[in-house]
C-alpha cells in the first residue's frame, strides 16, 4: 500500500479539483496507488512535485465545431484536446468521434496514454482528444464536412514535432484522409502530422493491424514468461472493430481458438472456434454492416446472444478489445470460475476498478491495456519516423519491429513487477506498467527541470 497520507493528500487535491470527472479520477487513483511509494523514496521526485504535475495536464484545448451538413443545416458539437504530457516527445494519442466524448474520458485517455507511450520507448508524448459528433448513420460528404469543420479548429494548435493525433473510435483511414486534406490545405505544408493515413500520402503498412496483433504478440511473450504457449489456447474477445477482429485474426494465425465476439448489442459465439475466414470476412465488411455478428451468424458462423456479454464463456484467456469499463465485478468472477487463467486489456481500461481486483487477488495474470494494447502507438511512432525521412518501410519490416517493442514493453513490467513482488512472488504486470512507465516519465521532468 502507498503512504496513505501523502496518497490521500495527492488523490484528494485532485478529487476536490475535478470531482464530476469519473473515468478520469479512476484511471488517476490506479496508477497512484503503485506510484506513490516510488515517490516517496525518491526526493528528487518529491522536490518537484513530479506526480502532482504529471496527473494534471499540461494544456486542455476546448473548441465549438459549428458545420454546415449537405442539407445546408447548421449544426454544432463540442470537441476537445488534451495535450496531458510533452515532456518525452511531442503530443501523440487518437481523435474519438462518439457521442460519449467529454472532458473526463479525454484526460483519462490522455493521462493513460501518456504511460503507454512512455513504455514503448519511442520519443512520444501523451495526448488524446475527439468530439461528439456521432458519424454513425450519416453520408461520406456529412463526414467530410465535419471533418473539415473540426481540422479548421484544431489545425492551429498541432504540427510534426507538437502534438500528432491519430484515429481512434469511428476516426478510421476515411476520417484520418479528410482531416490531413485540409490540414495541408490551409498549413501549405505536406509534413506528418497525423498518424494512420493511406499509403497513398504517407501513411504505414500494419498500422491498422498494429494494436490487435501487438496485442497477441504481447500475449505470447506473457505466456513464454508462463512456460506455456497460445497454440491451443481457447480465448474469448470482446468487440468487433478492429483491435478485437485483428487480435482474433492473429490469435487464430498462432494457433489459439477464438470463441466469441462481441459488441453493444449483445455476443457472437462459435464453440468450434471461429476461422480465419470468418474473420477476414468480417475485417472487411464491419465498418459498412450496420452488425457484422449477426451478419456472420446467417453466414452460419457461431450463435448470437442477444442483450449478453461473453464473460461466462470457459476460457483460458480473456481479451476485452471494446470499451472503457466493459468488465465488471461479476464479469472477472465468471471468467474465473470457468478457468480463465490470463487476462490481457486490449481496449482503454476496460476492466473496471474491482474486476481488476478479483484478478489480482485470484492471483491470474492480469495486464493493463497501457501495456497490452501499446502496439497501436508503437507503429505510429514508426509511421512518424518514416513520414521524418519521407520513407516507407515494408510490412514485413515493420511488423518484426512491432514485435520486438511489445517483447521489450514485456521486459520492462515483468523487471519491475518482480523488484515489486511480495512474498508470494506474484507478478502483478499493472504495478510493473505503471512504475516502468513512471520512471522514465518521472526522470524526463527532473531532468528538465521545473
Amino acid at each position: 500500500m502507498p503512504n496513505e497520507s501523502n496518497f490521500d493528500e495527492i488523490y484528494d487535491f485532485l478529487n476536490t479539483k475535478f470531482e464530476s470527472e469519473k473515468e478520469y479520477l479512476q484511471a488517476v487513483r490506479e496508477v497512484l496507488e503503485d506510484i506513490v511509494p516510488i515517490y516517496n523514496a525518491n526526493e528528487a521526485y518529491k522536490q518537484a512535485d513530479i506526480v502532482r504535475r504529471l496527473c494534471l495536464p499540461e494544456r486542455v484545448i476546448y473548441f465549438t465545431v459549428s458545420w454546415v451538413n449537405s442539407e445546408g443545416t447548421v449544426e454544432v458539437n463540442q470537441a476537445w484536446r488534451v495535450q496531458h504530457n510533452g515532456v518525452m516527445g511531442p503530443y501523440k494519442g487518437g481523435l474519438r468521434f462518439h457521442p460519449t466524448v467529454n472532458l473526463s474520458v479525454l484526460k483519462f485517455l490522455a493521462f493513460e496514454q501518456c504511460f503507454k507511450n512512455a513504455l514503448t520507448g519511442l520519443p512520444m508524448g501523451g495526448g488524446k482528444g475527439g468530439s461528439d459528433f456521432n458519424p454513425k448513420g450519416r453520408s461520406d460528404r456529412d463526414i467530410m464536412l465535419f471533418c473539415q469543420a473540426f481540422m479548421r479548429e484544431l489545425q492551429r494548435h498541432i504540427g510534426a514535432n507538437t502534438d500528432i493525433p491519430a484515429g481512434d473510435i469511428n476516426v478510421g483511414a476515411r476520417e484520418i484522409g479528410y482531416l490531413y486534406g485540409e490540414y495541408r490545405r490551409l498549413n501549405n505544408k505536406f509534413e506528418g502530422v497525423l498518424t494512420g493515413k493511406g499509403l497513398e500520402f504517407g501513411g504505414s503498412y500494419i498500422r491498422t493491424e498494429a494494436t490487435g496483433f501487438g496485442l497477441i504478440y504481447f500475449t505470447e511473450a506473457v505466456c513464454d514468461a508462463n512456460d506455456t504457449t497460445l497454440e491451443g489456447k481457447r480465448v474469448v474477445v470482446s468487440g468487433a472493430g478492429n483491435v478485437a477482429l485483428h487480435a482474433a485474426k492473429k490469435a487464430i494465425q498462432k494457433g489459439a481458438t477464438v470463441v466469441t465476439l462481441s459488441n453493444s448489442r449483445g455476443f457472437l459465439f462459435c464453440d468450434k472456434g471461429f476461422s480465419e475466414s470468418d474473420i477476414a470476412w468480417a475485417i472487411d465488411a464491419h465498418t459498412t454492416s450496420s452488425n457484422v455478428l449477426t451478419d456472420l451468424e446467417s453466414k452460419g458462423s457461431g450463435v448470437w446472444f442477444s442483450d449478453k456479454t461473453p464473460w461466462h464463456v470457459k476460457c483460458d484467456i480473456a481479451l476485452p478489445c471494446a470499451t472503457q469499463n466493459e468488465l465488471h465485478e461479476k464479469d472477472a468472477k465468471a471468467l474465473l470460475e470457468n478457468g480463465c487463467s490470463m487476462v490481457l486489456e486490449g481496449a482503454n481500461m476496460p476492466c473496471s476498478n474491482n474486476a481488476q481486483e478479483v484478478f489480482i487477488d485470484s492471483g491470474i495474470t492480469y495486464v493493463p491495456g497501457k501495456a497490452s494494447n501499446a502496439g497501436g502507438v508503437a507503429l505510429s511512432g514508426l509511421e512518424m519516423s518514416q513520414n521524418a525521412q519521407f520513407s516507407q518501410h515494408e510490412a514485413d519490416v515493420l511488423d518484426n519491429e512491432l514485435q520486438s517493442i511489445m517483447k521489450s514493453i514485456h521486459a520492462r513490467c515483468l523487471e519491475e513487477a518482480k523488484r515489486s513482488a511480495g512474498k508470494d512472488n506474484y507478478i502483478n504486470y499493472m504495478k510493473g506498467a505503471n512504475i516502468a512507465a513512471f520512471r522514465r516519465i518521472a526522470d524526463a521532468m527532473v531532468a528538465q527541470g521545473v
